[in-house]
């Protein structure tokens, strides 16, 4: 396994980088994104990188995007990594990498909740609501919702955390846009329950999942990553039972850790140990093989 903790392309300009993915520009419409091996916990980088991360990442993502794309375009294209790159590039972030469709990214998280979990139970155990929404009484941590929640939340800048705010918030955020605030709630739902459902049958339950959405004239597009155990809840089927946590093959288990710790989830971020970083690797290529048949 190789590691990534920053990519390093001359052949393209390195346009930004965000918490996990490195972008470079192509040309005019089209962006090439490369996902590292960065982990971003409580919206923190951490120094510790985890090996084969990014390569799962974009193999999972491409897996969703295809699968998803009857329901909602998306921004990958067909053009390939050796078009613009060197072959020690390609070499260096071919399995990790994507060329996609330049747009305006939209400044909200489209985040769906199928279970009560993470802060939704930390919020449901104190207000008795979930992002503001009441809920009734007598849930247990780890329930599944009648029917999933729509909980947008802002995107925020490296370092800080995200808020979440309500539907008619997000109208706003989107400048007035309700029809467009509409689409997206609408758009999350349906891909959620396309993917909560396939992945029953392959003994994971997705309990909530963040997506984002980008514009490019009119058209709203799935973009960034999608359904991957980086913004994704992923619990076993097997052996799930409300009233209580839940094993998990995603960034919780690196959560957990950090939250015993005593970190204030304020940047600068603590090291991860060697066996953190193993088993983290270890629970994202298990969610990959059991959801795509990929190792």
């Amino acid at each position: 396994m190789r590691t990534i903790f920053t990519s390093d392309l001359r052949s393209v300009q390195r346009l930004r980088q965000g918490k996990v993915r490195d972008i470079y520009t192509v040309d005019d419409a089209h962006l090439l994104i490369v996902a590292t091996d960065r982990l971003s916990a409580f919206d923190v980088v951490l120094p510790t990188p985890i090996p084969d991360k990014g390569r799962i990442l974009t193999a999972m993502s491409n897996f969703w995007f295809a699968r998803t794309a009857p329901m909602v375009p998306n921004h990958l294209t067909t053009r390939r990594l050796e078009e613009v790159l060197t072959p020690e590039e390609v070499a260096q972030v071919g399995d990790r990498a994507v060329i996609v469709r330049r747009m305006t990214p939209l400044p909200v998280e489209a985040i769906v909740r199928g279970y009560l979990t993470g802060s939704a139970w930390s919020e449901y155990r104190r207000d008795g609501t979930v992002c503001g929404i009441a809920l009734p009484e007598g849930l247990r941590e780890s329930d599944q919702f009648l029917e999933p929640m729509f909980t947008p939340s802002t995107k925020a800048p490296e370092g800080e955390h995200d808020l979440n705010i309500a539907f008619e918030d997000m109208v706003q955020v989107l400048g007035g846009r309700r029809a467009l605030a509409e689409q997206i709630q609408a758009a999350s739902l349906r891909v959620y329950c396309e993917a909560r459902d396939y992945a029953l049958t392959r003994g994971i339950i997705i309990a909530d999942t963040k997506f984002e959405f980008g514009l490019l004239d009119g058209q709203l597009y799935l973009i960034d990553e999608v359904l991957t155990p980086d913004s994704s809840r992923f619990w076993p089927f097997k052996g799930y039972a409300a009233g209580q946590g839940q094993p998990s093959f995603d960034k919780q288990y690196v959560r957990d850790y950090l939250s015993h710790t005593g970190w204030d989830k304020h940047p600068p971020a603590p090291a991860l140990p060697a066996a953190v970083v193993a088993q983290t690797t270890h629970k994202y290529q298990e969610a990959l093989q059991l959801l795509t048949g990929e190792v």
